[in-house]
């Protein structure tokens, strides 16, 4: 669910236009000032600017800023941030960011810059606060028995029509849909609750010992071929031990099936532990089809507890590079994308390939790249990975190579079209110079068949407008012998 916020702030920046000394200009941006949202959620920091009509933005980013002496550091080079911001707004107007499965260090003030071509940042100040929080069930004496109340560090900015969802040892219960729940005292039970489909963690109702089951992460995101640590903390009463634990993510009738006993988890899989409470789950070598809930069970004085609470729900994602429009005109974005956004990303640093040939320089550590098409420096194929998986490598992207291709093309067109001209040219004189010669040709046949016999009576009809001199001839002939008849 998006949590999108209403209400603005309307900041005026006194800044210079080129050219005019000490005029005003306005410069508009509209912001929440603060923002409560819930862990793992998506919120909007909704933002709206102005500038002069005459200007045109060249670039626009949002930020966290440092210390007062550090540069703003733009969110999109945050290994931290990688797949989970997205900028909503436009070159005109809007402004907005998406952040989504937010966690608790996103919790920082956000601002908004954009420059103009006059080449001047405009700052918003002040920015959007945001902090992020979860849920907490908190357990208070109540009328016969104990309160429980699903609470937040802050209020919700987004708090209308609220639905709470609450279970009793991993079982949902129908009612109620309130923040707070009665229930009676039993040192066995344990409750959460859950807003937005995000689910608190466990807590007791009598004392820290009851039975459950506490995962690390409510969902993790790793890289296909990668190695991945899934972890719980489990509890149970103080006079009972645990004697079997086991891992699994496939269940039919209560029916279930360890991990290390199944073929397509063959040498894997490994459990271990660091206490008595807890067990952590690692899986090598990811294959997509791990992607799966993962659960763990105990069992204690031959009770089995874990099966009915929510577990940790593993996707495993290939990487891809995807390219985008860069703000520099002509210049194009490769970015290093995953179908989620990886689960430990902090410290995650990049490989960039051209051509199959790793690149070194330090620009080439981030999850994106920078590249002008039409240069002969960036052109080529690229593909990137992650430090520490050799093996893993995203498909190519072409970079330039689609111009290169398409002027080939034209080129290559515009030889046929001349050729074709060329040759279209040459069969018309040759043609041409084929007919004079057979019109000739039939000049001196009919010369040759035309006989003249001046004692012959027989005539022949003359078209006298097609008549050729020999013909002429023929018609001098027969009058000279008419002309000796009548003498």
């Amino acid at each position: 669910m998006v949590l999108k916020t209403a209400g603005c702030l309307l900041v005026a920046f006194l800044c210079s236009v080129k050219g005019v000394h000490g005029r005003n200009c306005l410069n508009e941006t509209c912001a929440h000032q603060r923002i409560c949202a819930l862990k793992g959620s998506t919120v909007d920091l909704p933002c709206k600017y102005r500038h002069l009509n005459n200007n045109t933005v060249s670039d626009s980013n949002w930020y966290i800023q440092g210390e007062r002496d550090e540069a703003p550091t733009n969110l999109s080079s945050l290994p931290e941030y990688s797949g989970r911001v997205k900028y909503l707004g436009n070159n005109v107007s809007d402004c907005t960011l998406r952040i989504t499965d937010l966690r608790e260090t996103d919790s920082a003030e956000y601002k908004f810059r954009f420059k103009t071509q006059n080449g001047e940042w405009r700052y918003s100040f002040p920015g959007t606060n945001l902090t992020v929080t979860d849920l907490q069930v908190r357990v208070t004496p109540g009328t016969g028995g104990k309160t429980l109340t699903c609470s937040t560090s802050c209020n919700l900015t987004d708090n209308s029509n609220l639905t709470y969802v609450w279970y009793k040892n991993g079982q949902r219960l129908d009612e109620p849909v309130s923040r707070q729940h009665s229930v009676k005292e039993y040192y066995t039970d344990s409750y959460s609750c859950s807003l937005l489909n995000l689910r608190s963690a466990v807590a007791c109702v009598v004392g820290q010992s009851c039975m459950n089951v506490i995962y690390t992460h409510q969902s993790v995101c790793a890289l296909k071929g990668s190695t991945v640590n899934i972890s719980c903390t489990f509890s149970h009463l103080k006079k009972l031990n645990a004697t079997e634990e086991t891992w699994f993510n496939k269940w039919d009738s209560g029916v279930i099936k360890d991990l290390i006993q199944d073929p397509e988890y063959a040498g894997r899989v490994d459990y271990h532990r660091t206490t008595d409470k807890d067990s952590t789950l690692t899986v090598t070598d990811l294959r997509e089809s791990d992607s799966a809930e993962y659960k763990f069970r105990f069992t204690a004085n031959k009770v089995t507890w874990g099966y009915s609470f929510p577990g940790t729900t593993l996707t495993v994602t290939d990487i891809q590079v995807k390219g985008t429009p860069a703000t520099e005109e002509g210049k194009v974005n490769l970015t290093c994308i995953t179908s989620c956004p990886l689960t430990d990303n902090s410290n995650t640093t990049y490989i960039w390939y051209k051509n199959g040939q790793h690149l070194t320089h330090q620009k080439t550590m981030t999850s994106y790249l920078i590249l002008d098409p039409d240069s002969m420096e960036d052109r080529g194929r690229y593909s990137c990975g992650v430090k520490g998986l050799m093996n893993v490598h995203s498909p190519k992207f072409s970079v330039g190579e689609q111009s290169v291709r398409i002027g080939t093309i034209v080129g290559i067109t515009v030889v046929v079209v001349i050729l074709i001209l060329l040759l279209s040219g040459f069969i018309w004189f040759r043609k041409k110079a084929s007919k004079s010669t057979s019109d000739r040709r039939d000049k001196v046949v009919i010369r040759q068949r035309v006989h003249v016999d001046t004692d012959s009576d027989t005539y022949t009809t003359l078209n006298m407008r097609t008549m050729s001199p020999d013909y002429d001839t023929l018609d001098y002939v027969r009058d000279s012998h008419n002309d000796k008849d009548t003498q």
